[in-house]
């Protein structure tokens, strides 16, 4: 299965029904660190799996175990990412070293997908589902492969910050581009796909975290941990619900 094919196939399994998303974000005493995001449909294959293999072709009825990064795909799909416009182009390159890691199994149940790279400084981050909308805009807004067209487009701009001694999670609302009623309509889609769907931030530092805006922040023993899990309507919708800010002690 060539790498833009399965990525577009692994997407839309994601936009069918309940997954679990988890971004994990490991920080070192220097400031690098990791970033992942996890997608989890195994209830999806529990339920369906069968017959996902039957509609999406033999293919898909195959174990798949592929790990590739998004430089490969890239240049895979070269001549469609030059008709992006300038901006386009410069989201995607920020995503050439992330490792795509895509775990699928009929027979087991079991589809994860991971996507993880590693940063020099967190404020290089990006929102790894944003790039994932402009990813599935290289074959259209919409087809008969994927009939969400950009399922994950929430019209946000996402951007992270760490000083040593806090740390921020913010996402900017912008305003709807082009059609509001069509952009409505596909609102109105998303949030009935992903209405069972969970969205989990898991954020580790080298520090001990003295306090967090969020009350529902859950606490790891050493403290230099937190989860946090909300409704993925919520990322959708609203995507400054998940805005945060974190002191560390001194």
């Amino acid at each position: 299965m060539k790498l833009y094919k399965l990525l577009s196939f692994s997407f839309l399994l994601a936009t069918l029904t309940s997954c679990t998303f988890t971004e994990n974000i490991y920080v070192n005493d220097n400031g690098t660190g990791k970033f992942s995001l996890d997608m989890d449909g195994s209830a999806l294959m529990e339920m369906a799996g069968d017959q996902i293999g039957t509609q999406m072709g033999a293919e898909a009825k195959k174990d798949i175990d592929s790990t590739f990064t998004f430089k490969q795909l890239f240049e895979e799909k070269k001549d469609s990412i030059a008709k992006l416009s300038p901006e386009a182009q410069k989201e995607l390159k920020k995503l050439e070293n992330f490792v795509v890691n895509t775990k699928m199994s009929t027979e087991k149940k079991q589809f994860l997908m991971n996507l993880s790279t590693d940063f020099k400084k967190v404020n290089e981050l990006q929102d790894v589902l944003q790039a994932a909308s402009t990813i599935q805009k290289l074959e259209g807004t919409a087809s008969q492969a994927n009939p969400l067209g950009n399922s994950f487009d929430n019209n946000s701009k996402l951007s992270y910050s760490y000083d040593g001694k806090k740390f921020n999670r913010k996402a900017v609302i912008e305003k709807p581009k082009g059609d509001e009623k069509a952009a409505a309509s596909g609102a109105d889609m998303s949030k009935m796909v992903f209405a069972s769907s969970s969205y989990i931030v898991k954020y580790h530092f080298p520090k001990k975290i003295k306090k967090v805006s969020n009350p529902n922040a859950l606490f790891s023993d050493d403290r230099k941990s937190i989860t946090i899990q909300y409704p993925f309507t919520d990322y959708m919708e609203n995507p400054d619900k998940l805005n945060f800010d974190i002191e560390f002690e001194k």
